[in-house]
């Protein structure tokens, strides 16, 4: 069994990618270069892909039966926002691009298709209302509203012979490197001011297990649906504490309750089970030793006393 994963050599791709080839896939990379062989925990095979072309490259789909949509173009860093000052093309490369690889498919044979998209369509909704998939949507800002759009196409898709859903992550966190998290220890552990935000979370090994999930999951289980994929609300704090950055003082804890969690039950519904706050604190272990933070907050302890 083969699956393509359009984008995934990039930061959420390579948990995806290193969760199917531990479920004993095949996988093949799509993009734009090829990822280096570091990436991944065994081999995977590539073909060329750009969301900025106007045609879907021949053979993209060739002897693949699972699709994994993971790509997404948008400015370095940014996702609200990550149309810079070109909306149209943002629109183009991200909805049509998406679009025409999604019909793609279905013509070449493949029978599953996940589309990863984001809790930013739930953007706009006011303050208090529940995020459940079934809530009526009409996202705020661009980004929200292409993912919305494409999650929209691809469920006019689905059929029995072509089984669809659309994944709703929340900020996706994890152990590899580079990481989302350097900046932050680096500007802290260099005095710079940092924001202190809270915001929900999820480990990109859980978002493995979800793509997973929705390729072995029943037809009438997944077919033309969205899921809510979040696990818990950490903050700048419970990140930094977590680093076992101590020399200084950890900033005031932010406020957790602004923070609207999305309501994950129907996908708890068909066995899903993240790793919560055990899997947190491991994980920032794990990056604290590997950046030396552990020994770097030892010596800050020492200076201070």
């Amino acid at each position: 069994m083969t699956a393509l994963v359009s984008g995934g050599s990039g930061l959420v791709g390579r948990y995806i990618v290193n969760a199917l080839l531990g479920a004993g896939l095949d996988v093949v990379v799509a993009g734009r270069h090829r990822p280096s062989d570091s990436h991944f925990s065994k081999p995977v095979r590539f073909r060329r892909l750009s969301l900025d072309d106007d045609t879907v490259p021949a053979g993209l789909f060739n002897d693949v039966q699972n699709f994994v949509h993971a790509a997404f173009d948008h400015e370095p860093g940014r996702y609200r926002g990550g149309e810079g000052d070109d909306p149209d093309g943002f629109r183009r490369r991200n909805l049509e691009g998406s679009v025409r690889l999604f019909e793609t498919a279905r013509r070449a044979g493949v029978s599953r298709t996940v589309f990863l998209s984001s809790r930013a369509v739930y953007d706009g909704l006011p303050a208090g209302e529940p995020l459940v998939e079934e809530a009526s949507l009409s996202p705020a800002g661009l980004y929200g509203q292409v993912k919305h759009d494409c999650e929209q196409a691809l469920a006019a898709l689905n059929t029995s012979g072509f089984v669809t859903a659309s994944l709703r992550l929340t900020g996706v966190y994890g152990g590899l490197r580079p990481n989302k998290w350097d900046a932050l220890v680096a500007d802290y552990l260099a005095g710079r001011e940092i924001s202190v935000r809270a915001g929900s979370e999820v480990h990109g090994e859980d978002v493995g297990k979800v793509v997973c999930l929705m390729l072995a999951a029943s037809a009438e289980d997944i077919g033309g649906r969205s899921f809510n994929v979040s696990d818990i609300v950490a903050d700048t704090r419970d990140i930094l504490a977590g680093l076992g950055v101590t020399g200084e003082t950890l900033p005031e804890p932010a406020d957790k309750s602004s923070v609207a969690v999305m309501d994950t039950r129907r996908i708890r519904e068909l066995g899903w089970r993240p790793g919560g706050w055990p899997l947190f604190a491991a994980t920032l272990l794990s990056l604290a030793h590997d950046a030396g933070l552990d020994a770097a907050s030892r010596a800050a302890d020492d200076q201070a006393s």
